[in-house]
């Protein structure tokens, strides 16, 4: 089926403009399960655990007459999704989210956008040419995205809308890569500045995670078992590591807003963020997605200063300008580039492949 048919980048649109929203109230409820001093890990191993168990089946009912053979090539992709998009993305985000706030951590994710088109142009998936201004366009906009990204992490400045934050560590709470932590403590970071790094890590991830699944979709075009797949290498390493980096019963015993924020962060941001996601990328394109997530940082204010009272910092406010001029500058050199496509004749990528999100059952 075309992918040109308007009913279905619409419906695809909608479905993206979900995706800020959703993530949003993650940040919100993911911050007051860390408030009361949950472990990272084991917030996760949940999550990922419930994501798998809304995954798996969907997957295997509506696609098991769809699926191509399973590869070795195709399996180590599906590892390589798993480790960054699942596990690195998440753990680094919790753990950039307990040093700062629920409006700073949605605040870096516009950098995905960035990260996600750097990974895209060195596979070959973005294409960049510098004797065109659209390819400058390109370029100076990823520029400017990370000089916003580095002023994030190195300048927080006074708090400009909200109350002030105390980020307290829970003594108690062993802290997954508590040595590494440790370690840039005492080179002259503080906490709130190693959170902030954290985040642009997983931003780095997530992009990474839209860039390899784009190809892959045209080998593997089952969106759903693919996101399955992933999650279930994600929570394999997540399991292992939760192993050796938590202390007993305590750290896995929840309170009720914990098991609350577990059951949304597994079934809504993880199970339908997710497969919203992978079926967006197969019509859109990595880059065209990830754009999306620049409204993350708006529906994440709101509902933080609404339900936390988090506190906006001008560090965040000067930051997030650099990322979001640059993200638009990006935006345009590759709305540009599309249009010179479609006079030359070529078919974009966001216009190759489409499916819906569940697949209807042939008859036999």
């Amino acid at each position: 089926m075309a992918t040109g048919s308007g009913s279905i980048i619409w419906k695809t649109q909608l479905a993206m403009l979900m995706a800020p929203l959703i993530y949003g109230g993650y940040n919100v409820v993911t911050k007051v399960a860390l408030n009361d001093g949950v472990n990272q890990l084991v917030f996760c191993v949940f999550r990922d655990l419930i994501a798998l168990s809304v995954l798996a089946p969907v997957a295997y009912f509506h696609e098991k007459h769809m699926r191509p053979p399973i590869t070795k090539k195709l399996l180590l992709s599906f590892f390589l999704l798993g480790s960054l998009g699942i596990f690195a993305n998440q753990l680094l985000f919790l753990i950039g989210l307990k040093y700062t706030n629920a409006t700073y951590a949605a605040a870096t994710q516009p950098a995905i956008p960035v990260f996600t088109f750097l990974f895209s142009a060195i596979m070959g998936v973005e294409k960049v040419n510098l004797l065109r201004y659209e390819g400058w366009a390109k370029v100076g906009g990823t520029i400017i995205c990370v000089f916003g990204a580095l002023l994030m992490v190195f300048y927080r400045g006074p708090v400009v809308i909200g109350n002030e934050e105390i980020v307290m560590k829970n003594a108690s709470q062993t802290e997954p890569s508590g040595w590494l932590i440790d370690g840039l403590q005492h080179i002259g970071f503080d906490q709130f500045s190693l959170g902030v790094m954290c985040l642009i890590g997983n931003c780095m991830c997530m992009g990474a995670y839209l860039a390899i699944q784009a190809p892959l979709l045209r080998k593997y075009p089952t969106n759903i078992s693919l996101t399955a797949y992933s999650y279930f290498f994600g929570a394999v390493l997540m399991v292992i590591v939760s192993m050796f980096m938590t202390n007993g019963i305590t750290d896995w015993t929840l309170t009720g807003s914990e098991i609350l924020a577990v059951i949304y962060s597994g079934v809504i941001a993880s199970a339908l963020g997710y497969a919203l996601i992978t079926w967006s990328s197969k019509i859109l394109g990595p880059t065209m997605v990830s754009l999306y997530i620049s409204l993350q940082p708006a529906c994440a204010t709101i509902l933080s200063l609404i339900f936390l009272g988090s506190a906006v910092y001008l560090g965040s406010i000067l930051g997030g300008t650099f990322i979001i001029a640059g993200l638009y500058i990006v935006t345009w050199g590759s709305y540009r580039e599309r249009q010179t496509e479609a006079n030359d004749g070529v078919i974009p990528y966001e216009f190759c492949v489409s499916e819906p999100l569940i697949q209807k059952q042939p008859t036999f």
